[in-house]
């Protein structure tokens, strides 16, 4: 199957136990977040462990929350960027930051994720590796991402080549879009990722963990996935929740729903 596990979806689990368990459940992909990297020794460490089981790193979670215009932040990312190219991936996330502490200015927040890319981008060449933007559903614009819709997001990645900075089409944060088909087809060459998970309601208490798994909630999966396959995509389907209930569940039962989900919903893609 061209299916990938994002760590976050078994958050509890280990790097090694996540490996172990896609490899076990013929899941060919993995995507790790950066703590997750870290705590199996960093990401030299965390690469022999995911080759060994023969994975396909399809992403590194995350880059981004640059809408400070901190230098602090800018390092941070070439920090990430270079974990991204030990691992092995070409794809590096990018949140890019709600606003900044006690600011109302939304056009200044994207101005610095404007010029934050236009000072990573070198560096992230260099090392291989593409900077993927991904819009974030609007109830995160203030704290998490001021890049709400795709259209936003390939409009920060039209100035640089297609190989240099891409989007992340990520259902859970897209589905609601009236202009999602126009733009997943502008979108042709610079997919860097195709995240998926379901939108159920009512959400909760921490809307982050609002998630579900495919088939559990409101999103027609068949032609966001058949419109992502019509733009040239070509890489894995990378399954992301965060949900409490699914975490507090063994990972071993998790990861068996989420390959019944995709066979069921996306087929053996």
């Amino acid at each position: 199957m061209r299916l990938s596990l994002n760590t976050a979806t078994i958050k509890k689990a280990s790097l090694a136990q996540a490996a172990r368990l896609c490899a076990d459940n013929g899941i060919t992909g993995i995507g790790p977040w950066r703590d997750v990297v870290a705590a199996a020794g960093g990401a030299k460490a965390a690469r022999r462990l995911l080759d060994q089981h023969g994975l396909t790193v399809t992403s590194l979670c995350r880059g981004g929350f640059v809408t400070s215009g901190s230098a602090e932040a800018l390092e941070d990312n070439r920090r990430a960027i270079e974990e991204a190219a030990e691992l092995g991936t070409s794809e590096l996330v990018l949140v890019v930051g709600g606003l900044a502490e006690g600011s109302k200015d939304l056009p200044a927040a994207r101005t610095h994720v404007a010029r934050a890319l236009e000072q990573l981008v070198p560096y992230a060449s260099r090392h291989g590796v593409r900077l993927a933007i991904e819009p974030l559903h609007p109830m995160f614009c203030a704290d998490r991402a001021v890049v709400s819709t795709l259209g936003q997001a390939l409009d920060l990645a039209a100035p640089f080549a297609p190989h240099e900075v891409g989007v992340v089409v990520d259902t859970y944060h897209v589905w609601w879009d009236p202009e999602l088909f126009t733009q997943i087809s502008r979108a042709e060459g610079r997919i860097s990722a195709y995240q998926v998970c379901d939108w159920v309601v009512p959400l909760p208490a921490d809307m982050l963990l609002g998630r579900g798994h495919v088939g559990d909630g409101h999103i027609d999966f068949a032609p966001i996935t058949d419109a992502v396959l019509r733009a040239g995509y070509t890489g894995h389907v990378e399954v992301e929740i965060f949900n409490q209930t699914i975490w507090d569940t063994a990972p071993a039962d998790t990861v068996k729903t989420v390959v019944t989900r995709h066979l069921t919903h996306l087929g053996p893609l």
